[in-house]
């Protein structure tokens, strides 16, 4: 006998949160529980989720009436609070696996959000939801086996990606976010050796400041992850280590730093 099924799903960014009615289905409960459904985010897009609860429902004397008290959940058009907070950071990582096709995928990139439960970059690789990938964090050379939650549309040639770990990862990322950081620009002075190895000093705009780090925009290819620079406002000066530079199109001219000194603080500001 067909039955209908009141099933609960949810976007693995926390995102959206909603119950959906199946109507006259032959599996049984357990086998629904174990099945992918699709349905949107408005944040995300198309998803496709297994679902987190479930209830059976079925029809009786031509009429439909619940097997359980089952009170149905709106809908809802409003984001649900987020499983974690998200955080607007470049981190470099890389990510390989393999794609729907079995077209394997080798690439560096950079993170546009990241939270505890994954992360949101753009790759060049054609990727799917659902597709199994592997995303190593440059900076710590941790590695995480991740699925693809939401593929957007492109952004300089490139899909914007989501991904999803296993389960949440709060240390993957190595964020301490209770740091400040300061968006308010300041001009500094930058020295190091470019990519030919010759000597370089140029002008630059420190962004998203902290007191272990900051993005500095203006930069340009003049330098590379790994590379040591001095950073240099009035008489201050401390050394700091490039963790990412940016590629073309949005990110490029800018560069993440990470300080080899943080008891220094050249900003000239309050942090």
């Amino acid at each position: 006998m067909p039955k209908d099924f009141l099933i609960r799903l949810r976007c693995p960014y926390g995102d959206e949160d909603r119950t959906m009615l199946l109507q006259d289905r032959d599996e049984s409960l357990a086998q629904i529980l174990e099945t992918s459904f699709d349905f949107e985010c408005p944040v995300h897009g198309v998803q496709k989720e297994i679902p987190i609860s479930g209830n059976e429902r079925g029809a009786v004397g031509g009429s439909r009436r619940s097997r359980q008290t089952v009170v149905a959940e709106p809908i809802s058009a409003q984001a649900k609070p987020r499983s974690s907070p998200r955080i607007s950071i470049h981190i470099p990582v890389m990510v390989y696996g393999w794609s729907h096709n079995e077209i394997s995928f080798h690439e560096e990139t950079t993170t546009l959000l990241v939270n505890a439960s994954g992360g949101l970059i753009t790759l060049g690789a054609r990727v799917s939801v659902g597709d199994t990938m592997f995303v190593v964090n440059k900076s710590t050379q941790g590695e995480q086996e991740c699925r693809v939650a939401y593929v957007g549309p492109e952004l300089e040639g490139k899909l914007r990606i989501g991904f999803a770990f296993k389960q949440q990862v709060p240390s993957f990322w190595k964020l301490d976010r209770r740091e400040v950081r300061i968006s308010k620009p300041v001009r500094v002075w930058v020295r190091g050796k470019d990519r030919t190895g010759q000597r370089f000093s140029q002008s630059a705009m420190a962004v998203d400041i902290s007191r272990h780090g900051a993005r500095l925009e203006g930069i340009g290819f003049l330098t590379w992850p790994g590379e040591v620079i001095e950073v240099k406002r009035g008489w201050r000066m401390a050394r700091f280590r490039v963790i990412w530079v940016g590629d073309m199109g949005l990110q490029a001219g800018q560069a993440g730093i990470y300080s080899l000194e943080p008891g220094k603080n050249v900003w000239g500001i309050s942090l």
